[in-house]
């Protein structure tokens, strides 16, 4: 018989929300235990005493940045009626463009490249997962005909490669109408493979 995870209590998860909304703000890669206690009204001995560690902290952190991130994804899924990767693509590249949304997408291209740089510890297995999202969240707007295909599963990886590519380039630059631009015409030359 297996065991459920214990519910969080209500003080981690308001420090959790409270360390999130820091760690969207100042990124991730300089964070100390001692100004973000500061800064979000605890202590880092509550801090440690609630998240284990400060990787256990990291770790909570990544998991509720991917949370925000699957429930992108999840809007764009239609499993039953699907849209078609080009109308799911555009979808997403119009909420990853948007302003608002930088502070996330800053902490998930920092994530993603520590996870990269740093495959141990905290950091462990985020990338990947955020592939493997991705793509399933893809696969789902595909329709089925093509879904289980390698063609399909080619054009999801095109499909992702131009996103995650367009963004990096977006967030590095800030030229808007150069990367709409440029996402745009890759999504009609996919409309048209």
């Amino acid at each position: 018989m297996s065991q459920k995870a214990p519910t969080p209590s209500a003080r981690r998860t308001e420090l959790l929300e409270a360390a999130y909304a820091y760690a969207l703000a100042h990124g991730l890669s300089d964070l100390s235990l001692r100004p973000l206690a500061e800064a979000i009204g605890s202590s880092p001995r509550v801090l440690l005493f609630l998240f284990g560690s400060k990787d256990g902290l990291v770790r909570a952190l990544l998991a509720r940045a991917r949370a925000d991130e699957v429930a992108l994804l999840d809007r764009a899924r239609q499993p039953d009626a699907p849209i078609g990767l080009v109308a799911a693509a555009e979808q997403v590249w119009g909420w990853l463009a948007a302003r608002e949304h930088r502070p996330l997408l800053r902490l998930w291209a920092e994530a993603y490249a520590r996870s990269l740089v740093e495959p141990d510890g905290a950091w462990a297995g985020f990338a990947r997962a955020t592939v493997e999202d991705w793509l399933a969240a893809l696969a789902s707007c595909q329709p089925p005909s093509e879904r289980g295909t390698d063609r399909g599963a080619t054009l999801r990886t095109l499909t992702l490669a131009v996103l995650r590519g367009a963004l990096l380039d977006l967030l590095a630059t800030e030229d808007e109408r150069r990367v709409d631009a440029a996402v745009s015409r890759q999504l009609a030359l996919l409309q048209g493979s």
